[in-house]
């Protein structure tokens, strides 16, 4: 891995101090691009030769640990408590990236990430979304979309069947990177994609009798989810969690949670919940947390994540 040169300045005099100012100067330069490097992507040294892979957030950083396993070196661009759609990378990211060996990113979550990809690390971009048959985009994703326009939902993630194709082709990728570890990136993206499996057989057979299928939502993070297991998603705002509803949208909102017999409201933790609650007690609803398990869980990872949507989606859902 590349880090960025320093350059040493001559002393302005032949004085004493000036030599040692001009040493200080230099070593202070050293560090602080030294630092700059590692704070995103680590030295050859510290990766011990291993391929640096840089995930765009939680749960691609999940699956490129899992496939990564001891052979990658592994570092989320997403902090954990921070909503992913307004991530802004810091320079040093953005060296980061055109430093890693493999961005793993879903074009169209992140438009910051979108751009520093396309200008940076275009030859080492793993865009999840390529890898599944994706769905398009809802009229207020539409709406919203920043930066390069996408035509699709870019939330695969939350379609466990989907994101297991998508670990079964990123050990494919990361075999071709090195091919030293193949067939341990393969074996492990074969032991992951069949806990997703697993997880998918799950929802199938918790989600087959509910007496109500539509979902309404903060914001429309759940399409793939509602594809994969016939439901209907309603969201309040689109891609945007952040984005105020127009009271126009609000309206159409409610009179769908009335007509549907809508029990349950779902809110997300990172997003203030102001607007869903106020729906609800407007359409004489709950609410509930529907997590887009977009940022790390609180003492635990996506299967327990996944696993406590289910339980909420059959309360909500009223599943025998």
């Amino acid at each position: 891995m590349s880090s960025f040169s320093s350059e040493y300045r001559r002393p302005l005099g032949p004085t004493r101090l000036h030599r040692v100012a001009a040493a200080l100067a230099g070593v202070g330069a050293l560090l602080a691009t030294a630092a700059c490097s590692r704070g995103v992507t680590a030295s050859a040294e510290e990766s011990g030769g291993r391929p640096t892979v840089l995930a765009a957030f939680y749960p691609l950083e999940w699956i490129s640990s899992k496939v990564g396993g001891p052979d990658a070196r592994v570092t989320g661009l997403t902090q954990p408590g921070v909503e992913p759609h307004d991530l802004e990378l810091t320079p040093r990211q953005i060296a980061g990236i055109e430093d890693a060996d493999l961005i793993v990113y879903i074009k169209g979550v992140q438009p910051a990430v979108d751009e520093a990809v396309q200008e940076h690390a275009a030859d080492k971009a793993f865009d999840v979304a390529s890898m599944v048959a994706t769905i398009p985009a809802t009229a207020e994703q539409r709406a919203e979309q920043s930066g390069e326009p996408h035509d699709y939902d870019p939330h695969v993630w939350l379609d466990p069947a989907r994101l297991a194709t998508a670990v079964t082709k990123l050990g494919e990728r990361l075999g071709r990177a090195d091919g030293a570890h193949a067939a341990a990136y393969a074996s492990r993206a074969t032991s992951a994609a069949g806990e997703l499996t697993a997880l998918d057989a799950e929802f199938q057979r918790s989600l087959a009798g509910c007496r109500n299928r539509t979902l309404v939502t903060s914001h429309t993070a759940f399409g793939y989810l509602a594809d994969r297991y016939k439901l209907k998603q309603v969201g309040i705002s689109g891609i945007d969690p952040d984005a105020e509803p127009s009271p126009a949208r609000l309206a159409e909102v409610a009179g769908t949670a009335r007509r549907e017999g809508v029990t349950t409201i779902f809110t997300e933790e990172l997003v203030s919940p102001k607007v869903a609650e106020v729906l609800a007690g407007e359409v004489g609803a709950r609410t509930a947390v529907l997590d887009p398990i977009e940022s790390r869980p609180s003492g635990g990872d996506y299967l327990s994540a996944a696993r406590a949507n289910l339980s909420a989606l059959r309360t909500a859902l009223g599943c025998p």
